[in-house]
Parts: C-alpha cells; structure tokens; sequence
C-alpha cells in the first residue's frame, strides 16, 4: 500500500490547527496527543506523520518527524511491526550477536519486551488470529519504537505510552489477534543504560525474576547486589551481580551476568560456529515448540566465588527461568 503521508502546507491552516489535524491522523489515529506533546523537543513541532502498511508481509509502519529551531536531522520516531518470522529473526541477531551478552534494559512492569542497546523498545507478542508457520511454531507480531537522540523521552509515560498505542494498532491492521497491551501503572522514563537500573541488594530480590539469587548461597561479607533486567513476558532477560559499590548508589563493578533467551533464534547463541555444539557454561530448554538458552559470563577471581560456585549459581538460574517460564528438557553444557 503507498504510503499515506500527512504534511499539510502552511498555507492551509495555522501552525497549531495543522499540527493538531497531523496528531489526530498520526499513525491512523492511533497515537494520544497529549503523548505526542510530551515527546515533541522544545521549540519543535510535529511536522508530518507516514504510515504504511504491506498486508501480504504483514508489516506496517509508521514515521513521526519533528522541525524546529537547530534541527538535526534525529528529531524523528520511526516505529514498525512484523509478523515475519524472518525479519524477527534477523532483528534479534543484529541486536545479539556472537555470545549474546549485549546491553539490555528491562521494561517496567509485564510489558512484553526489553529495550536493546540501540534503546529501541521491542515488544514481542503472540499472535492468536494467525495460527501457526509452517514449522508448527505459533506466530508472534514484533514491535519496534525506536526514538531519535532530540525526541524528549525523558518525558515520564511518554515513551512506553506510544510505543504500546502504536503496538496495540499494529496488531490490529495486520490481524494479530494479540492480547491489547496496558502502559506501566506509574509514569516513568526509559532507563538509558543498564547503569540506571538501580542494583539493590540481595535481600531486596524478592518478587523479581531475579529472586533465585537469594538461594544461590553468595558468599558471605561483601555488598552483593543485584540489578534486575528481566521480566517474564519479554523474549530476553538479564540478571546482573555486582559487589562493592559502599553505599550501593553506583552498585558497586559487575561480576556475574546471567542472561536468557527464548526463541529458536537464540541457539546459535550458546554454540559454537564451526559445528554447532553447545559452549561450555550454557543450557538450553523447550518453551512453547521453540529453543530457549541461558549462559553465564563474568570474572573468574571473584572473591570466595570458585568455579564450582559459579557453576551452582548458575544452574539455579536456569532452573528458576525453567520453572516460571513452563519450560521442558533443560539441559547444561560443560
């Protein structure tokens, strides 16, 4: 389908009542104006809103650019959606690659998805309304916002309310079928890096898809502290130990990473190239027909963590992704 792009002349109607028709129409009017509002950079405007749908590849997408004083050329938020198995597969080894341990940030609350290093937010959702592919694996729909460097994301609610406003009518235009996805509670802004996930300590774990640390027998003495950045409806999680730090405001340096992936995209993540045997230090499991992996990365002189402790932590750690996740036939590579 061409696109449809909404960029009406100045002539035509004043700066705001334009801008108002372009927020109403933006992305099929799907996007509240007031989120819209909170993303536009001072002194910027709405300048024009494309979307395009392709219905025989099941994608649509849509581009919001901003014009203002001192415009740089990243005042845009492009989002898009796919039900490809293909493009989904893709997008997840451009975000991991090699070992998979890239910087991910997790999404407040259950929202389905994690932000990547890139700081796009990325939903990933089943699909009801269109079954199965042909390798009998239920399809999903992903969901991309990404939002250029000038966009005001620091505005609390605004990033994660359009981003699940534009995923909720992306399901709908590509015949998804999925489950409609509710915002966070409490108005937040993304975190910026791994960094603004505050690391708490140990003790404080509890209710978190991290809560198996408290079981994984830390030594004793040290600041023990943990980030959380996981949550289980996303695709991929991570679960950060980190020690030192006095009063904990900076969490201290990173010693352990434990990271999960769900999807069969993620086996060549713990194998290695030449012959696809599984690395040392990984796991793998079945979720829902698919593969699913984990693996461990960190120091190997941690004070009063040996090798056999980092080994048990780990295993705790799968088992637990196992557990919640509804997984079977999990095994541990050595």
């Amino acid at each position: 389908m061409a696109a449809a792009v909404l960029a009406l002349g100045g002539y035509l109607a004043a700066p705001s009542v334009r801008e108002w028709l372009l927020v109403r129409q933006a992305c099929d009017g799907a996007l509240p104006r007031d989120v819209v509002k909170g993303l536009t950079p001072v002194d910027a405007r709405l300048e024009s809103a494309e979307s395009k749908r392709r219905q025989a590849l099941g994608s649509y997408s849509c581009t919001l650019t901003f014009d203002g004083h001192n415009v740089s050329g990243e005042r845009t938020v492009t989002m898009s959606a796919s039900t490809r198995r293909d493009e989904q597969d893709r997008a997840f080894m451009a975000v991991f690659t090699l070992d998979g341990f890239e910087d991910q940030k997790p999404l407040p609350g259950s929202l389905p998805g994690f932000i990547d290093e890139y700081g796009s937010i990325r939903f990933l959702v089943p699909c009801p309304d269109l079954g199965k592919d042909g390798q009998g694996r239920p399809r999903k729909l992903m969901v991309q916002t990404y939002m250029g460097r000038d966009i005001a994301t620091e505005t609390p609610g605004a990033a994660y309310r359009i981003a699940v406003a534009f995923a909720n009518s992306a399901s709908d235009k590509v015949g998804c079928g999925a489950e409609a996805i509710e915002p966070p509670e409490k108005d937040v802004a993304p975190a910026s890096d791994l960094d603004g996930v505050p690391a708490v300590p140990v003790a404080e774990a509890a209710g978190t898809d991290c809560a198996w640390v408290s079981r994984a027998g830390l030594p004793k003495g040290g600041d023990w502290r943990i980030r959380v950045g996981a949550n289980s409806a996303a695709p991929t999680g991570r679960c950060e130990l980190t020690l030192g730090g006095g009063d904990g405001s900076s969490g201290g340096r990173s010693v352990l990473a434990f990271v999960s992936w769900y999807g069969d995209w993620s086996n060549r993540l713990t194998a290695y190239d030449n012959d696809g045997r599984p690395r040392p230090g990984t796991a793998s499991a079945r979720c829902d027909g698919e593969g699913a992996n984990y693996a461990v990365s960190g120091s190997d002189d941690i004070p009063g963590v040996s090798a056999a402790a980092k080994e048990r932590m780990f295993e705790e750690f799968a088992r637990d992704e196992v557990r919640r996740h509804g997984c079977t036939d999990l095994r541990f590579h050595s």
